[in-house]
């Protein structure tokens, strides 16, 4: 294929292949010339421009098929118009003569159409250049026309639209010519034609002013004849073209009317009119219209009346949204008046009115729903509104008349109905998509909707009823706050009205609607109006016998009511449950002879009555099953099921019953009959299995019945077909935007679509039936299934003509089913006898007339093969399948049985063996050939691809072959067969996904598969049809997945882009599943792509939507907006989160400038005065001018859910920016970087916009949008809170929008609001007083207000709860204003404490208070001032709202024991509802109340009530109690107790098992507040005093350490457990000291043993305290530390390796488990003490030993600081000196004494030194001053006085420093003759070699030190010696300040030294006075040697 790349064709090349690689060759040389040419220079292009004219006009005779042949033309055309253009005559002429050319024969035919092809693209591309010329071409076209077959006609169509478009206006003398042909060709026989013909006039019109003028009555009749009997396309086609003509009548511009008088424009109304004309006379002319009527027949077709729907929709999206809006009214009128008594011919028959109704609805909804903006569909529902008013003033007049002589008005009454019927579901439709932004509408007293709605629900028409109870719901489900008074007003009405039939019927279906909106409304309903509901339905089911006259009415009401319960859910149902089922039991008679006696008695009536009645009952249990399979216990099956036995022997009865009674009985019999196979069908077949025959036997003669003559099939069999195959059957069975109208002409006449008043059950009649018989035909025995199969094939043969099909159709959906059902529970068939019977079945069916009974045939044949599952069966099948394709020549049985070779496969994959693979294919290949017959093709093609699918790897052999096959079709078949195309495409891609991977392969076998694949693409995108091109895109989409490196991404982009607004879903669907593809790998791309596409784009591109100004992703974002289909707005937002993910942080300002459009685009809210204050001028021009042109917004009135996704965006960015590092959330770096590269964009920036976005949506009338609007403000404060202003320090950047959070935040809390909005507003409230963005007290109060506000309305508790929703939306709403406060509360506090800790620090700095340290308290405490004022209130919600909390959390075991009336917060009916919104808030709930109790010290009475009580007044229910059970007065320790056990029992609760998804945030706050609640000393009491509360409460917090890796989770933990041990220790004191009080005068010996381990020093594990905390804190070092595992390093010493540094999250969490570990020997008792030293101190010097790295500047690391100080509280503890324990902790502390010194040469000297000076210095002198022991310490000292390192040497001199001045002289004075000399020694050494640096110098001063210390120790007599050693050195150093005053201290010494060395006394003076000379200079090098010391040394010093 490389070599086809070339400007010239490379005849060399070509020559040598093959007939058919020749065509792939020409075709690829093509593709390649087509993009080639606009690039080529001009020159090179004349220089070459002969030759390559010639050899394409030689490819024009080498017969090229479709695609080639369009590619050779537009080649030309570009090479004329880039080249010479004079030899195009030449060209013209050449092909005008292959056109006139005689020849007819069949192989000359593509060489004719090549040159109409051409011909057609010359003109397009040259236009006027061709001057006269084209006035004989185009006759010479027309000519040929007249005997060209439909191929011919096609083309020629296509080539005259190209000619019209490149001539334009120049064209005129042809025009009537061109118009004349046209004409014939729109009523041509082939539909490829009539599509080419409409495409053709559509040009035309451009240009042709009598097509919309003169002609324009006769266009429109000609559009009317072209739909009769058209298909989907033609319709399409044609209803643009009759559309577009009418729109340019309307609006043609009086200029052009100058140049031609005779034009006229028409109106409006004559336009409409003439539309009209159509849609309900059709096609006809009057004559034999009129004749039709005399007839009594109806003339129009259902194809014509959907065609003209879809042009009248056209018409009005050609004029456009602001057309509609300025005239809708008239539209309006004339729309509804095709279906009103002025027109009965419409409406004659049922099923005429309801196919004209739905045609009506289309109509609206595409055009009021598609083109109109919120605020425009606003003003169209009060038009609606207004028309359905004057409906309503015309039936009143009628029915208020109440002499019968007059009401012959009756007529016009049944004639509105069809009227109102449409205007009422316009009117839903549009309530339901504005959502909460129609309130407004609602609320407007003037148009009155709700009146308008609910007076019409009296009218006498049924369709009327259902209509308006259809609105009401949808006004439900679009507004919630609506449902509740609606219900109120219908039961009210209702029983109000029982007497009236037609109110009883019209209020029962409104209740049972707006019950079934109920589970879209999240904040539901009260769970009162259920009671209502049922005690209503129990009334009239009651007293539906007291009347006659509507006990019918009255029956249908109350089971209607029953069934519509039970949709409210289990949570409602189940309060009800025994009601229902005891109705249940009293509908049926109880046994079969009452049964019988029943029978016997009764009317004709009375059986209406009762059918009605069990029918209704049926049906409500059918809505349980589906509704509440929660409930369904072994119980109520048994209450369930006793009936049904009953209800089948009725169900036997039913012919005799109706033979007895007559006709009346034929529509309840046929309802109860639908009902109870419904309901068997749900129904687990064991419970009914005696009664299968009885049902078999109906369901049989159901089948065989032959009265209906119903198209079932179009219901029926599409579910039980392969999905794929259904694309066989043409477009009709594909989703498209006119699938409801097109639905319409499945049906036979003998059905009407989707209305409401035909139990829906009648569309589908027999889909229960079908499911039922595959349920329990799998169940009987086997010798039951062949009398059966028998039984339906003779019924089958027994009928005959249509009647035969449509008992065939029946028996082939149920066996079907059947089979289906039986795979399913891996069944068996049964033996060889009744496989015959079944095969012969299927076979029959396999060769009917319909398409879709083959196709379910074909699927039932493979399904039959894989439920016998015999090898040996299903090669039968597919032997008898080929025997009859080789010998068949009818087109039914070769499609039929080449589908079922393909669905053997599909089912059996593989079939098992190559042959059988090598046999099929075969037969295929051949089939997909005959060219005769494009309908055996196309099967032939998709078993094929069934085949590919289903063969895998097997299939590789024949890969080659296949893929030449496609692409050889691709390129030969004529474009008109579009299904053989599309069964082409699936092929493709079949071989595409089977080859997968290996298409990146880089050998030639690939290469030549994968571009024949890339060939076989580009021709079905070049194909007009516009499923073939979906396929392509998917195609492309499947190569792009498997080698994307060989698939050019720009020219798929750009095809996407072409087809994205595309008026086809299915290709619509395709470009957005093959974009979201594309974008996870390569978004930025893909979006460059597009908007250079856009830029370049020469042809005449104009999408709907303009990708060059708001890039791809805006245009992505306002076809979601218009889009309407469900699944395709799933994939626009998925693709546009995955490009926001990918580019978004890239294209910052791109991104958010398109939310910001969307959401401004229709914020004409009051909110943005605001900014405009804030901002000045410049956004107020802004508002003026987008009000002024509207054009210039790239999105006009987008829809409130396009500004959700908007607003989800946003958020969505913020945390991509969040990940994408710092500077997006720090001004200063911001601009910095910015200044750096002005290219960098980071969020920070845009913080005003984030704002205003926010806000503007926050404040929309719409509620979900405020909703998205208050979580975008929530994620703005709590990311921004902490970014500083730069300008003003000590500010944040947020301060200055507070005016502007205010407001957004206000309106939620408006008392109208709903709950979850005020919910979420107080979350954000919260967030902005908590983020201290505000320090100022009177700024913040604003927000606080608001708080404030919402709280008095929880204090108003229940009664003054609103009655519009759930009772658990208010507990929602109070639990989110208690969290909010909580939250404000605890941040309070913790800012309060971090003030005062603060407060002390600059105490001990400067002993003085600074006024600016003042300010910041006073903004702290101001805030808990604020939060004290509510204090009282609050802490008595929080107490109740944890006790419900606490209640809810009991296991289901305890329900008993719950309140009856239900919680403080919370009904006991709406417990479930309300759990979640408890676990939602009660963790910082818990935290609040405790640091309250903290703050209050436990002392909780309220002085007020004169009684301690912890809930709040509305509910008296104190802690599970009654207040009338309650003690009087609860002493305040109770109270506190009570208090205590809940928080306590929460607590242990909830960090027992926390669920894998609990927030963080809970478990913190939780244990924050136990670490509050044990900051108080009374609870630390109670659980100081119950150690097993304490060890239970550490095993739980063990529990979560091990399971939470959290760093914050773990400290916490640990913290708690400091403090359990800390209550335990001050218990042990406590007890202590009390016995010393108690036995003050006894001996010291006899006291108890207070403590862990008593006398024996036992611990019990599980029981002890001490136990359980050592585990607790081994768990966390053996965690950070493995090697202190005995077990871990082989034996029980450790084998030490290097020591190692932690983590700082390590090092913390090590800490703070020494520190506990060194608390723990204070618990116990002296023998207990014993027990547990030798594993504290293992663990403990263990760590020093693993961890003491040696770090610069002797820095001690974290875990080396706090070993050393628990080993210091360790050595001092009381327990070393305590009588019973001394011995036995003397020995255990000198063996670690030797652990320690034993310890490695890598361990620091300095951490090594300083543990041997702590056991030194805190341990009692037996335990060191053993010689042994001794004699290694001082080694140790000696070692390090020697070393290199000066902080090691100085460290030393400071730790020798503290020995020598121990008092105890038996310790201090080993140490001191030791080291005494040496040292001395080495300050005398420093006198000849000078210290360096300040480092050696602070060696030296701390040796002097230690020196000047040894001189005070030392007694008398040999003071004098060692002064002498040191003076001649100070005076070395004289400029040291250790020297000053020495001589004073020592005088007479000093003298004496003096005296006795002159040459000393010299230097003395001489350095005193350069001393005085340079004191001035001294100040600052002292200043510099007083950080020496570094904090380490703070450190160090610390422990001594």
């Amino acid at each position: 294929m490389e070599l086809a790349h070339s400007l010239l064709l490379n005849e060399e090349a070509y020559n040598q292949l093959g007939e058919f690689q020749k065509a792939e060759f020409i075709f690829e040389w093509l593709r390649f010339l087509e993009k080639l040419l606009p690039v080529t220079s001009r020159a090179d292009v004349r220089e070459k421009q002969k030759k390559l004219a010639e050899q394409l006009i030689s490819l024009l005779n080498s017969s090229p098929g479709p695609p080639t042949r369009r590619l050779i033309a537009k080649n030309l055309a570009i090479l004329y118009s880039i080249g010479d253009t004079l030899s195009v005559y030449q060209t013209v002429d050449k092909c005008n003569e292959l056109i006139r050319s005689k020849d007819d024969s069949p192989s000359y035919l593509p060489t004719k159409l090549a040159a109409v092809v051409c011909l057609g693209y010359l003109y397009k591309k040259l236009g006027r250049i061709l001057g006269n010329s084209f006035t004989d071409t185009v006759g010479n076209v027309l000519k040929a026309m007249k005997n060209a077959e439909s191929q011919g006609r096609y083309e020629i169509m296509l080539s005259l639209q190209n000619i019209l478009n490149g001539l334009g206006a120049a064209a005129t003398p042809c025009h009537r010519d061109i118009y004349k042909a046209a004409r014939s060709c729109l009523t041509d026989r082939s539909m490829a034609v009539r599509c080419a013909a409409a495409k053709c006039l559509l040009e035309l019109q451009k240009e042709a002013v009598f097509m919309w003028s003169t002609e324009l009555d006769s266009v429109a009749t000609l559009c009317f004849k072209s739909f009769d009997g058209s298909n989907y396309d033609v319709r399409i086609a044609v209803s643009k073209l009759l559309g577009t003509v009418l729109a340019r009548a309307v609006t043609c511009k009086q200029a052009t009317a100058s140049t031609r008088q005779n034009v006229r424009k028409i109106s409006l109304d004559e336009a409409t009119e003439l539309l009209g004309t159509g849609f309900l006379r059709g096609s006809s002319g009057f004559l034999r219209a009129s004749g039709d009527i005399l007839k009594g027949i109806s003339s129009v077709s259902r194809d014509i009346r959907v065609g003209v729907t879809q042009a009248y929709v056209v018409f009005v999206s050609t004029l456009g949204g602001q057309w509609l809006e300025r005239n809708f009214s008239a539209l309006l009128s004339h729309i509804l008046d095709l279906v009103s008594q002025s027109h009965p011919k419409a409406i004659q028959t049922q099923m005429d009115a309801i196919c004209c109704r739905r045609c009506i609805s289309f109509i609206l909804r595409a055009t009021v729903g598609g083109l109109l903006g919120e605020k425009a569909q606003i003003a169209a529902a009060k038009e609606i509104c207004q028309a359905i008013w004057r409906l309503k003033k015309v039936v009143d007049v009628v029915m208020s008349d109440g002499n019968l002589e007059t009401r012959i008005g009756i007529t016009d009454v049944t004639a509105s109905q069809h009227v109102l019927v449409c205007a009422l579901h316009e009117l839903g439709s549009l309530i339901h998509g504005l959502g909460t932004t129609a309130a407004p509408l609602l609320q407007d007293s003037s148009t009155g909707v709700l009146d308008a709605v609910i007076s019409v629900i009296l009218h006498p028409s049924i369709s009327v009823r259902l209509a308006a109870a259809w609105c009401l719901r949808c006004i439900a489900v679009a507004l919630p706050s609506y449902v509740s008074p609606l219900l109120d007003r219908c039961i009210e009405r209702l029983s109000a009205l029982k007497t009236s039939p037609e109110a009883v019927t019209g209020y029962s279906f409104a209740v049972a609607a707006l019950l079934g909106a109920v589970k879209h409304c999240p904040l539901g309903i009260p769970h009162g109006k259920g009671k209502v509901i049922m005690t209503v339905a129990e009334d009239l089911l009651c007293s539906a016998s007291q009347n006659s006259r509507i006990s019918i009415q009255r029956t249908q009401a109350g089971w209607l009511l029953v069934a519509s319960l039970m949709t409210l859910g289990p949570a409602v149902v189940q309060h009800y449950l025994p009601r229902m089922l005891l109705l249940w039991k009293c509908i049926f008679p109880l046994s079969p002879k009452d049964l019988e006696t029943e029978r016997s008695r009764g009317d004709s009536f009375t059986w209406q009555v009762t059918l009605e009645g069990r029918a209704g009952a049926l049906c409500a249990i059918k809505t349980f099953l589906s509704y509440c399979g929660g409930l369904l216990t072994t119980d109520v099956i048994q209450r369930l099921l006793p009936p049904l036995p009953c209800a089948v022997d009725l169900l036997t009865r039913l012919p005799s019953i109706h033979k007895m009674y007559g006709n009346a009985l034929k529509t309840p019999s046929m309802t109860y009959r639908h009902r109870l196979y419904e309901l068997l069908a749900l129904l687990p077949p064991k419970t009914y299995e005696g009664k299968f025959c009885a049902i078999l036997k109906e369901l049989v003669a159901d089948f065989t019945a032959t009265d209906n003559q119903m198209a079932a099939s179009t219901f029926l069999l599409p579910p039980l077909c392969h999905q794929d195959d259904l694309l066989l059957l043409g477009p009709f069975l594909q989703e498209t935007d006119h699938r409801f109208i097109e639905e319409q002409l499945l049906l036979g006449s003998g059905i009407a679509g989707g209305s409401l008043e035909y139990d829906p059950y009648s569309i589908y009649e027999k889909a229960a039936e079908v499911r039922l018989f595959g349920v329990i035909f799998s169940h009987v025995a086997e010798s039951q299934r062949l009398q059966v199969l028998e039984k339906l094939l003779a019924s089958i043969k027994q009928t005959k003509g249509a009647r035969q099909q449509t008992v065939q159709l029946n028996i082939v959906s149920a066996f079907s089913s059947f089979l289906k059902h039986l795979a399913s529970c891996k069944g068996s068939l049964g033996p060889e006898e009744v496989r015959r019977p079944a095969l012969t079945l299927v076979m029959g069916a396999l060769e009917s007339n319909n398409p879709l009974l083959r196709c379910a045939a074909a699927e039932s044949l493979a399904r039959l093969a894989q439920v016998v599952a015999d090898s040996a069966f299903t090669a039968g099948l597919a032997q008898l399948s080929f025997d009859k394709l080789k010998s068949a020549r009818d087109v039914v049985s070769r499609t039929g049985h080449s589908l079922a070779l393909g669905s053997l496969y599909r089912y059996l994959g593989g079939i098992g063996s190559t042959q059988h693979l090598n046999a099929c294919v075969g037969i295929l290949y051949t089939l997909s050939q005959d060219s005769t017959s494009p309908d055996v093709q196309t099967w032939a093609l998709h078993s094929l691809s069934l085949i590919i699918d289903s063969a895998g790897p097997l299939y590789h052999v024949h890969v080659e072959a296949t893929l030449s096959l496609v692409v050889m079709l691709l390129l030969t078949v004529p474009p008109a067969y579009a299904e053989v195309h599309q069964s082409l495409g699936r092929c493709l891609n079949a071989l595409i996904t089977m080859l997968g991977p290996e298409l990146q392969g880089s050998n030639t076998a690939v290469s030549t598969l994968r571009s024949s694949c890339l060939l076989g693409c580009a021709v079905m995108q070049d194909n007009p049809d516009c499923l073939v091109q979906a396929q392509a895109i998917s195609c492309l989409q499947q190569l792009h997945m498997f080698a994307p490196r060989h698939v050019n991404l720009s020219s798929l982009v750009s095809s996407l882009c072409v087809n994205l607004c595309s008026s086809y879903l299915l290709l619509r669907r395709a470009v957005l599943a093959c974009l979201r593809q594309l974008v996870q790998r390569e978004a930025a791309e893909v979006s460059e792509h597009a908007v250079a596409f856009v830029k370049d784009c020469r042809e005449d591109f104009t999408p709907d939507i303009n990708i060059r100004e708001v890039g791809l992703e805006g245009a992505l974002l306002s076809l979601l907006d218009k889009e309407l289909d469900q699944r395709l707005c799933q994939d626009i937002r998925e693709t546009l989160n995955h490009m926001l993910t990918s580019v978004a942080v890239e294209k910052l300002s791109f991104w958010l400038k398109l939310c910001n459009d969307v959401l401004a685009a229709s914020a004409g809210n009051s909110g943005l005065v605001i900014f405009e204050e804030e901002e000045g001028t410049k956004e107020d021009d802004d508002v003026l001018t987008s009000e002024t042109d509207e054009r210039s917004h790239p999105f006009t009135n987008p829809k409130w859910s396009t500004r959700v996704f908007a607003a989800e965006c946003v958020c969505k960015i913020i945390s991509h920016c969040e990940n994408a590092g710092r500077a997006h959330f720090d001004i200063t770096l911001a601009q910095e970087r910015k200044q750096r590269d002005s290219r960098d964009d980071f969020l920070v920036l845009h913080l005003a916009d984030l704002i205003r976005m926010a806000f503007m949506a926050a404040t929309d009338h719409s509620d979900q949008l405020r909703l998205s609007g208050l979580q975008t403000l929530l994620v703005v404060v709590r990311r921004f809170a902490s970014v500083p202003e730069p300008e003003f320090p000590g500010h944040v950047i947020l301060e200055q929008y507070q005016a502007n959070v205010g407001a957004a935040l206000r309106p939620a809390f408006a008392p109208e609001t709903p709950p979850d909005v005020t919910a979420k507003a107080c979350q954000v409230c919260s967030a902005w007083i908590a983020s201290g963005i505000v320090s100022d007290l009177n700024d913040l109060r604003r927000v606080h207000q608001l708080l404030i506000s919402s709280l008095t309305k929880v204090q108003a508790g229940k009664e003054a709860q609103s009655q519009l929703y759930n009772e658990s939306a208010s507990t929602m709403e109070i639990l989110a204003v208690l969290k909010a406060w909580a939250e404000v509360y605890i941040v309070a506090v913790e800012r309060e404490k971090n003030q005062s800790d603060a407060h002390k620090q600059i105490l001990m700095i400067t002993n003085s208070t600074d006024e600016s340290y003042g300010d910041l308290t006073s903004s702290a405490d101001g805030l808990l001032d604020l939060v004290q004022a509510d204090l009282g209130i609050l802490s008595k919600l929080w107490l109740a709202a944890l006790q419900d909390f606490a209640l809810l959390t009991l296991p289901s075991e305890y329900a008993s024991q719950l309140p009856a009336e239900g919680g403080a917060f919370y009904t006991a009916e709406t417990i479930e509802n309300a759990r979640p919104h408890y676990h939602n808030s009660w963790a910082l709930i818990l935290y609040a109340t405790a640091l309250w109790l903290t703050s209050t010290g436990f002392l909780v009475v309220d002085p007020d009530e004169g009684v301690t009580n912890l809930s709040r007044p509305v509910t008296p229910t104190t802690m599970c109690q009654d207040s009338s059970s309650r003690a009087a007065v609860k002493s305040p320790e109770d109270v506190n107790t009570d208090i205590f056990h809940l928080i306590l029992g929460i607590s242990v609760e909830f960090l027992c098992s926390p669920r894998s998804d609990s927030a963080m945030e809970n478990i913190t706050a939780c244990l924050h507040a136990l670490q509050a609640f044990l900051d108080v000393p009374w609870p630390r009491s109670k659980i100081g005093g119950d150690q097993e509360l304490g060890v239970e409460l550490l095993n739980v917090l063990h529990r979560l350490i091990l399971t939470r890796e959290s760093l914050d989770i773990q400290l916490a933990t640990l913290e708690v457990v400091r403090q359990i041990l800390f209550a335990a220790q001050e218990h042990v004191r406590e007890k202590r000291r009390s016995a010393e009080v108690d036995d003050g005068a006894a001996e010291k010996e006899t006291l108890p043993e207070y403590g862990e381990g008593k006398d024996t020093g036992g611990l019990v594990p599980g029981k002890s305290l001490v136990f359980a905390t050592l585990e607790l804190c081994v768990c966390i070092l053996v965690r950070q530390l493995p090697q202190l595992n005995p077990k871990v390093t082989g034996s029980p010493a450790l084998k030490v390796g290097k020591p190692q540094l932690l983590s700082e999250s390590g090092s913390r969490l090590v800490a703070a488990a020494l520190v506990i570990l060194s608390d723990i020997p204070s618990v116990c008792s002296p023998e207990g003490s014993v027990s547990v030293l030798p594993t504290i101190l293992y663990l403990i010097i263990g760590v020093l030993r693993e961890t003491a790295v040696k770090l610069p500047d002797g820095q001690l690391p974290l875990t080396v600081a706090a070993s050393l100080q628990a080993l210091k509280g360790i050595l001092s503890s009381p327990m070393a000196q305590a009588e019973k324990s001394r011995t036995a902790w003397t020995e255990l502390l000198r063996s670690a004494l030797v652990t320690v010194l034993d310890s490695q040469q890598e361990l620091d000297e300095v951490s090594l030194l300083t543990g041997v000076t702590e056991f030194i210095l805190s341990t009692s002198p037996e335990v060191t001053t053993i010689e042994c022991l001794q004699k290694r310490c001082i080694e140790k000292f000696k070692i390090a006085l020697d070393s290199k390192d000066p902080v090691v040497q100085l460290k030393c001199y400071q730790l020798l420093l503290s020995i020598f001045k121990y008092p105890n002289r038996a310790v201090s004075y080993p140490y001191i003759h030791s080291l005494a000399p040496s040292i001395v020694g080495k300050l005398q050494e420093t006198e000849k070699t000078k210290p360096e640096n300040s480092a050696e110098l602070q060696v030296i001063q701390e040796g002097i030190k230690v020196v000047a210390a040894l001189i005070a120790i030392a007694e008398e007599e040999h003071r004098a010696y060692l002064v002498a050693c040191l003076l001649p050195l100070l005076i070395s150093f004289l400029l040291d300040e250790n020297s000053l005053g020495f001589g004073p201290q020592y005088s007479s010494v000093f003298k004496k030294v003096m005296a006795s060395s002159p040459t000393v006394k010299a230097r003395l003076e001489s350095a005193v006075k350069g001393n005085q000379e340079s004191i001035k200079v001294k100040t600052t090098p002292k200043q510099a040697k007083n950080p020496g010391k570094s904090s380490s040394i703070q450190l160090k010093t610390n422990f001594f």
